[in-house]
C-alpha cells in the first residue's frame, strides 16, 4: 500500500522549544550491495537519526561505518563492530548525552542479537533512541520484544523512539506486543509506502518505527517519491526498504 506523498516536515525547532526531527530505520545488509545508492537514499531522507540494522561487523567495520556516515552527511554515534549489528548515526544537530550497546540472551544455534541505544538532545528536546533487529525464531523474538520495552524504560527519559527490523508482521505476537505499549508510526500517521520487504516485491511490513507517549508522529512510511529518493537506488541499496518518520518531541 502506497499513499499520496504529502510533504513531510523538515527538521526544525518550534518557538515552544519542541523539536521536529526525522528518524530513519534501515536494514543495510552489512553494506554488501550498492553503497553509493545506500548513501544517496539516506542523504535524500535528511534524517537527524538513523537507526541501522545489519551494520558492518568484524573486519575493518569502523572504517566502513565511518565511510557510510561521511557519505551520508552524518556521524557515527554507537553500535556496529562485533556486536549484533544495530547501529545509530546522527547529524551534528544532535548532542549525544550517552550511549550503550546491549547484547541479548542468546539461544544456542541462533544468531546473536542486541540493541544500540543512545540519549540525545536536540535543542531543548531530549530523546532516547533504540535500534533493534529481532530474532527469526518466534519465541525468542517475543522475549526480545519484551526486553526492548524494558530497555526503553531504563533509558530514563520522558520520550523515546525505537526502530528496526522486527522479522514480524503487524498481526504477529511480537509486533503486537510492541504496538500495544508504544505508538506504531505507520498506524498513527501513514505516509508514503507501507511495505518494507522486499525492494523488488514489497508485500509485507516487517520494519517499523515506534514512539513512546507524548511524541507526535507527523508522518511515517517508506519514502517512495520523496525528492532525491529514486526507486532504482531503493532496489540497489539493500534488501529492505527504509522507514522514515517525522516526529515532534516536546521540550524537556
Amino acid at each position: 500500500m502506497t499513499l499520496p506523498l504529502n510533504p513531510l516536515p523538515d527538521s526544525h525547532t518550534d518557538p515552544d522549544g519542541s523539536a521536529v526531527i526525522r528518524v530513519l530505520s534501515y536494514n543495510i545488509r552489512s553494506m554488501r550491495d550498492d553503497r553509493a545508492a545506500l548513501a544517496r537514499v539516506i542523504r535524500a531522507c535528511a534524517p537527524d537519526l538513523v537507526l541501522i540494522q545489519e551494520a558492518p561487523r568484524f573486519f575493518r567495520w569502523r572504517k566502513a561505518a565511518e565511510r557510510l556516515a561521511r557519505a551520508s552527511g552524518l556521524v557515527h554515534v554507537t553500535g556496529g563492530g562485533t556486536t549484533a549489528g544495530p547501529m545509530i548515526l546522527s547529524t551534528l544537530r544532535a548532542h549525544v548525552e550517552r550511549t550503550e550497546d546491549i547484547l541479548l540472551p542468546r539461544t544456542p544455534g541462533l544468531h546473536q542479537r542486541g540493541f544500540a541505544t543512545a540519549v540525545v538532545r536536540i535543542g531543548r528536546a531530549r530523546l532516547g533512541a533504540l535500534s533493534c533487529h529481532l530474532s527469526l525464531a518466534a519465541e525468542e523474538r517475543y522475549e526480545q520484544a519484551g526486553l526492548l520495552l524494558e530497555r526503553l524504560a531504563r533509558l530514563d527519559v520522558p520520550h523515546a523512539v525505537a526502530g528496526g527490523d522486527l522479522n514480524d508482521r503487524p498481526d504477529g505476537r511480537s509486533f503486537r506486543r510492541l504496538a500495544g505499549a508504544l505508538t506504531d508510526g505507520w498506524t498513527a500517521k501513514p505516509w508514503g509506502g507501507e511495505f518494507t520487504s522486499t525492494p523488488h516485491d514489497p508485500h509485507q511490513r516487517i520494519d517499523a518505527v515506534f514512539t513512546t507517549a507524548g511524541v507526535e508522529v507527523l508522518g511515517c512510511g517508506v519514502p517512495h517519491g520523496l525528492p532525491g529518493v529514486h526507486e532504482a537506488d531503493l532496489r540497489a541499496a539493500t534488501d529492505h526498504l527504509p522507514v522514515l518518520a517525522a516526529l515532534r518531541v516536546p521540550a524537556g
